[in-house]
């Protein structure tokens, strides 16, 4: 490491930033690896431009400008190495959000959805900079032009198709905090009970199940839509848990919103479920276990050698398996 990264690292001035221009660049791309890398060399460029002598009016606008400019770039280039993406893609999930205000932090919850991060992947890179920074951040259009490099009117426009977009795909009908926990708490139990009819009953009628294992572990081929056909999905889910060593779920907030983190014995991460609820429904499920995307969440449990193990275990006791009986299942 240079000197100029070991002062970017421990320098308490831009340490104070550094929430801030993580929050920017982690909506901007879904991905914390990526938004980690675009972090440190803002603040690289940033301690640089200082040093030079460059007089910085505002240090978290000009953080947040750079941040923005570098996460613009980073995105085009994700943009493509996702289209050859193996199976589902969805953003790694965080537990915590670094913003240094906790006020801002409460208002921001809803900008962290892993539901709001997927329509966010429907939208131009410039539209979602200029929803995020008015909308998210409190960014005047003026500044967001200069970021941008664009006219005022022009970044207008982007914030505004990109809101319609957006409003297009909010939540039915909004939940509230104890409505969200007591719907999350009957959800593990039925699973964890692998009780199919209590599971079909917390879900929506067009409920949608997503994973995404990049490819790099087992996980769902393609999506899975319908009460019906997600409470049998999770059912076998709950079998195959049941068969591996102490695996347990427990509720725990995923991106600011209801969400499961799966264990096994030795507390190594499995699998992160982040869930959409709509009044007394869920309305979708999304399971990310590529360990690429929960390695910053601490120790990862093999994922593909437990599977793998249950799969042994499984045909040892029968030669006879129903097609619904192997995993991952395949719709």
């Amino acid at each position: 490491m240079t000197s100029a990264e070991e002062r970017v690292s421990g320098g308490h001035e831009l340490e104070g930033v550094r929430g801030v221009s993580f929050a920017i660049a982690y909506r901007m791309l879904g991905s914390v690896a990526e938004a980690e890398d675009v972090v440190q060399e803002a603040l690289l460029r940033v301690h640089r431009a200082i040093a030079a002598g460059e007089q910085v009016a505002s240090l978290p606008a000009f953080v947040s400008t750079v941040t923005t400019r570098l996460a613009l770039n980073e995105l085009r280039s994700a943009r493509r190495r996702r289209e050859q993406y193996v199976g589902e893609w969805l953003p790694a999930p965080v537990l915590a959000d670094p913003v240094a205000d906790p006020a801002g932090r409460a208002e921001m919850a809803d900008s962290l959805s892993m539901a709001l991060l997927v329509v966010l992947e429907t939208l131009s890179p410039e539209q979602r900079a200029a929803w995020l920074l008015h909308d998210v951040f409190a960014y005047p259009f003026a500044e967001i032009a200069t970021i941008l490099a664009r006219t005022e009117d022009s970044v207008r426009q982007l914030a505004s198709r990109a809101r319609r977009h957006i409003e297009d795909r909010r939540p039915r009908v909004a939940a509230t905090a104890q409505q969200r926990e007591e719907l999350t708490e009957k959800f593990l139990a039925a699973v964890r009970d692998g009780d199919l009819a209590g599971l079909e009953a917390l879900l929506a009628d067009d409920v949608v199940l997503t994973g995404d294992g990049g490819g790099k572990v087992p996980a769902l081929a393609r999506s899975v839509h319908g009460r019906h056909h997600v409470a049998r999905t999770l059912g076998v889910w709950a079998g195959v848990l049941d068969g591996l060593p102490a695996a347990s779920l427990r509720a725990v907030a995923v991106n600011g919103g209801p969400g499961v983190l799966v264990v096994d014995d030795q507390e190594r991460l499995l699998s992160v479920w982040a869930l959409d609820i709509a009044g007394s429904e869920i309305t979708a499920i999304r399971s990310v276990v590529n360990p690429d995307k929960l390695a910053h969440l601490g120790p990862l449990a093999d994922f593909g050698a437990l599977v793998a193990s249950y799969r042994d275990a499984r045909r040892a006791k029968t030669t006879s398996r129903r097609p619904d009986d192997e995993w991952p299942p395949d719709r």
